[in-house]
Parts: structure tokens; sequence; C-alpha cells
């Protein structure tokens, strides 16, 4: 388990300075106690983030006496992403927990490898409960399950560690094959030569212009002279 050396914040102290020293603000509040405010180094938190997630228990070390938290929640840095804030939820060991564990897809789809569909990933975590100790970081989903299109992985294809209890839905799907479905190729009509067509009408003109009706004009009598 992870153990983070904690110190109690004054709230009067800025936060900008306080993180230029290495430490993140942070806050830890549950389990009958009251809301208090810590600074972690960030070295320490951003190894026990990786490594525990939001989903396993760690230890907050507060003036000698170890705290039991989850990280529950984490603000970071819209451009670094670096982390800026932390929430620590304190737990009750003896008590179960609800708490959301993210899937790690492991393994290869025979369907997608043999060009048969592509794979389709509906869940990316499930719900479970669980003692705080039994809490597992992620679980795993083998992908080498499926295939063929038909092939289906469920909620409850998902292996469970001993003394977790999963909440979600049993019969949702984690990940499935959609059949892969070959792109026609578009007909583009060949381009409209203006020009060929500025050159007929100009012909039409020429040609209606060349024809000349002549109208029949009036005959004219001849006169006979009188002797």
């Amino acid at each position: 388990m992870f153990v983070i050396k904690a110190k109690k914040r004054d709230e009067g102290i800025k936060l900008a300075a306080l993180r230029k020293t290495g430490e993140i603000p942070a806050v830890f509040y549950g389990a009958g106690k009251s809301s208090t405010s810590v600074s972690v180094p960030i070295v320490e938190f951003k190894k026990a983030w990786k490594g525990a997630g939001e989903s396993s228990t760690i230890k907050l070390s507060v003036d000698g006496k170890d705290v039991d938290v989850l990280i529950h929640e984490v603000q970071v840095h819209p451009v670094t992403e670096v982390p800026i804030h932390v929430d620590f939820l304190v737990i009750d060991m003896d008590k179960k927990i609800k708490v959301k564990v993210p899937l790690e897809f492991t393994g290869i789809s025979n369907a997608v490898k043999n060009g048969l569909g592509n794979l389709v990933k509906v869940l990316h975590e499930v719900e479970i409960e669980a003692l705080p100790k039994d809490l597992p970081h992620n679980l795993e989903v083998d992908l080498s399950k499926l295939e063929t299109v038909e092939n289906q992985i469920f909620v409850s294809d998902i292996k469970l560690p001993a003394g977790v209890v999963v909440i979600t839905n049993e019969h949702d799907v984690v990940a499935s094959i959609v059949l892969q479905v070959e792109e026609k190729e578009e007909v583009v009509a060949p381009p409209v030569d203006l020009s060929a067509i500025e050159v007929e009408k100009k012909g039409k003109k020429e040609e209606e212009g060349t024809e000349e009706t002549v109208a029949p004009g009036p005959v004219k009598e001849e006169k006979t002279e009188k002797k």
C-alpha cells in the first residue's frame, strides 16, 4: 500500500507559492472526520496516483497518524495536466464501499487479427463493492475470447478477485466485434468542359446570322406606250 506524508495546511497560505515548493494543496474528509486541509509532495502523489488509481486504498501520514483514504478527485492544470489539487476520501476499513474500477483490455481478438471485423469497447469501467482491503486497481478483460463476429464479452465474463461483487448489470456488453464493411468507391462524374459549351453556343449564333430570308416584293406591271 502506498503511503504519502502530508502536512497540515494553513488556509491563509497562497496556493501558487505552495505549488512552487513541490507541494500540492489537498483536503481529506469522510468517515466521521472533519474536513482537513493538507499539502502533499507532488512526486509522492503522482507515484501513488499512477499505482493505486482512484479505486485502491492508500495511507496519508499526518502528524505521525495514518489515515486510510481513496484518491477521490484530482484537479489538473488545463494545459500542463499537472495535478494542482487533490480530494482524499477517508474510509472505514471494516465497511464495504462501492467504487468504479477501470477495465484493462488484454489479449488479441482473432476476429480483428483475421480482418473479420472491428473491435468496439463499450465499457471502460464497472462499479464494484468490496472491503477497502480487497479493492483491485483494475479488472482485466481478455479480448482473445472474441474469435468471431458473433462473440461478445459481458460484465459476467470478467473475473473478479475474492471478496469483490460487481454492481454493474452483468448482462451489459463490455466489448464486441462489428462486421467490417468494405467502402464502395464513389463514382465521380467527369468535369463539364464549359469552354466547349461556350464555343458550341457561339457557333450556333453565327450560323443563325448567316441565313438571310428574303421576303418576296410586289410585282410591277409593265406599261405599254400608246402610239
